[in-house]
């Protein structure tokens, strides 16, 4: 492979041990769909006959050194998020790369010989470690007030950012396809049907959402079932701009988004006759599973129902193995669970397991549906926040529609009864949700 390097400038003992080093590193990927553009303007080419389906462009000597050592994920995403190196073109093609180097069966001696390379044949580097920071949070994990910490460090960057690629209403879940052609707008709006037709929402219920974002889904709910609809969220840009828009609907006397915990909701019990759950679940925490059901057992009256919708680990995937990088810049705190922990946990409180709809395809079409588009606004992304918020998001939605796609991640719309003197009082068929 270092045959077809081009040096523009002449080569350099540094490109000699980078292009060693992709080399060796890279020898059995194919096909090799890829460029790599050098600090100097020296180009690796894709294989002949092959289109270039993306370009990893390396900012200065120590870029390889920075992509690969210490060996692990965190490593080379930090080195993308810093500008050491650039991913140029289709970024989802670069996850296929990142999975074969992931599954490379290296011996210790290889690995070694490797490591040696990296740290006494490559030169260091100083980075700018600009713009968003990790998360450094405190008190208890999944204590209430380190909570409200996560949340906001995720959901408080900016709703100006969020909306360059997001969907009109600014729904950040899954989204349901019908078919992949489908735009994302209408997608989302079908979601929102299809969990208020799943629910069963009639007029004059009362709907709590737990983590209800900028109010897509109460929105929708009040103006098109006729419910009374609370959501709740520890997000305050979240709460102020879904209060604004539910104002601009005329729809405030039934529908309503407050700052709150769902642990601290002051509410009788049986307050509401339906609940649901869209992309909170994974804050919650494994160990907090047993009081997250039992808190929504409760304000639900008997025979009502429970969407809860969250993304899930794979069973096989061992929990260690769960991305550190996203843990870091993205979602501090959150966890996933295999859904079989899930719906053990609503059994052990007592609800009824309905329906169980898994929707993994559906979510590796929606992300990539919001890389496009951040992609697409990148510019008006940057102004929004910083030049690292923009690659962070990028390499996290790509990242995450890499890991549906593997089948690392799965989402499931769990539907869950309070059964009423033992009757869940359904339908006996889901024909009504499809009609």
């Amino acid at each position: 492979m270092s045959e077809s390097v081009k040096p523009a400038t002449g080569t350099s003992r540094e490109l000699q041990v980078s292009v060693s080093f992709l080399n060796e590193l890279l020898a059995g990927y194919k096909p090799r769909d890829f460029a790599i553009q050098f600090w100097d303007g020296s180009t690796w080419g894709a294989e002949a006959g092959q289109p270039t389906r993306f370009t990893i462009v390396l900012r200065h000597p120590g870029s390889v050194r920075k992509m690969f050592w210490p060996p692990s994920n965190t490593t080379l995403a930090e080195a993308y998020v810093y500008n050491d190196f650039d991913i140029a073109g289709d970024i989802h093609g670069f996850f296929g790369m990142a999975n074969y180097l992931k599954d490379l069966p290296w011996t210790p001696e290889q690995r070694m010989k490797l490591a040696w390379r990296l740290v006494f044949g490559m030169p260091m580097q100083d980075r700018d470690k600009g713009g968003r920071q990790e998360a450094k949070l405190t008190g208890d994990v999944h204590s209430t007030d380190r909570d409200s910490q996560a949340i906001r460090y995720h959901y408080d960057v900016s709703n100006d950012f969020y909306s360059l690629w997001l969907d009109p209403r600014m729904v950040y879940s899954c989204a349901y396809f019908e078919d992949p052609a489908v735009d994302l707008e209408t997608a989302q709006k079908r979601k929102l049907d299809h969990i208020c037709r799943k629910l069963r929402l009639k007029p004059g219920e009362r709907l709590l959402d737990i983590g209800c974002g900028w109010g897509g889904l109460i929105l929708h709910a009040a103006k098109n079932h006729g419910v009374s609809a609370l959501g709740i969220t520890l997000s305050h840009n979240q709460q102020q701009l879904a209060s604004e828009r539910i104002a601009q609907a005329g729809v405030s006397d039934r529908c309503k988004a407050i700052i709150c915990d769902y642990r601290k909701l002051d509410e009788p019990a049986g307050s509401f006759d339906k609940l649901v759950s869209v992309g909170m679940f994974e804050h919650v925490g494994e160990a907090m599973l047993p009081g997250y059901f039992k808190q929504a057992f409760e304000l639900l009256k008997p025979g009502g129902t429970f969407l809860n919708h969250g993304i899930a680990r794979n069973f096989q995937v061992p929990k260690e193995h769960e991305a550190d990088f996203a843990k870091r810049y993205v979602f501090p705190d959150g966890e996933l669970v295999p859904i079989s922990a899930t719906l053990r946990a609503a059994e052990e409180a007592g609800f009824e397991v309905r329906d169980v709809e898994s929707l993994r395809e559906h979510y590796e079409l929606t992300l990539r549906h919001w890389v496009k588009n951040l992609e697409d606004h990148a510019d008006e992304a940057r102004k929004a926040t910083d030049d690292t918020t923009y690659r962070i998001w990028r390499l996290y939605l790509a990242g995450s529609a890499n890991g549906f796609r593997t089948g690392i991640y799965s989402i499931h719309q769990a539907l869950l009864v309070k059964p009423e003197r033992g009757q869940a009082r359904l339908p006996l068929t889901r024909n009504d949700w499809y009609s």
